[in-house]
This record gives structure tokens, sequence and C-alpha cells, in this order.
């Protein structure tokens, strides 16, 4: 991969992979610092990358980078949940985003991921495995079942009322 090519990679890819960091995340800057990661390794290791693949690598790297700062987050927010009390809050309003939103939060990091990049990104099954580290039949399953959670969430009327 040559300078050119990288950066028609960060032109083309920064808002994609920016928009599929921060809707898992749900923290601008913790969002901008992984992607900021990922494209400073793609950056590093630029010699060794085909610039066709460039892309699919570049989304490997900041879905890595991203459970890596998740695992580091739930650490630190299982120590501090030691110290602090539970409190209690309202329910949003019939906002359609909101709910989808909180539909998205019930899903554990992988099923959440795999919705984002099949129905959000628009990749392939086979993408999806080489960007997760999973086998394509894998995707296919944790997907489903992510679907049934989801659509189990949003035709409860308590949850979206």
């Amino acid at each position: 991969m040559t300078e050119k090519d990288y950066n028609e990679c960060v032109r083309n890819c920064a808002d994609n992979v920016y928009r599929f960091i921060v809707k898992n995340l749900r923290h601008e800057e913790d969002a901008r610092d992984v992607v900021q990661t990922a494209f400073e390794k793609l950056w590093r290791n630029r010699n060794e990358i085909d610039a066709e693949k460039s892309k699919s690598y570049l989304f490997t790297i900041a879905y890595h980078q991203m459970i890596d700062h998740l695992r580091k987050v739930r650490r630190i927010h299982l120590k501090d949940e030691f110290h602090e009390t539970t409190s209690i809050s309202n329910k949003p309003t019939n906002n359609l985003k909101r709910v989808l939103e909180e539909a998205l939060s019930k899903l554990n990091e992988t099923q959440r991921s795999l919705v984002l990049l099949k129905d959000y990104e628009g990749y392939s099954y086979e993408e999806i495995g080489a960007i997760t580290n999973l086998s394509e039949s894998q995707v296919k399953v944790y997907l489903h079942r992510a679907r049934i959670l989801l659509k189990n969430y949003l035709v409860s009327p308590e949850n979206v009322l």
C-alpha cells in the first residue's frame, strides 16, 4: 500500500469506521481514540497490506481496538460499581432512534457488532467473519440470535412506549 493508497483509504473509509465504532461504544471521544489508533496501525503496517484489502483490514483493526477498549472500560466500571449507589431513571419518550439504541444496547458486544456490520454497513457474512475472526456459519448463527433478541425487545409494548 502506497502513501496515496493510504490517503484514499482514509478519505473513503473514515466516516464509515467512525460511525461503526461510535454506534458500538456510544461515546464520541472514545470512538475517535479507537479510530485514530486503527488508522495509526494501518499506517505502520501499510507496507504489508494490499491496497485492495485496506478497508477490510481497517475495520478488523478498529473492531479489535474497540473490543480491547470495551474490556478495559468494563474492568474500570466494575471496580467503580462497588462504590456507587444505583439510581433510577425515567424511561425515554417514544423516540424511535432512542428505542433502537436501547434495543442494541441489550445485545452483547459481538451481537451488536455483527448487526451493525451486516445491516448498517452492508458487509457480507464472509467479510464479517474476516473482520471478527468468526466462521461464516458462526456469523449467521450469532446474527440470527441477535435479531431474535432485537425483535423480542421491539415488539414488547413496555419497551417502546
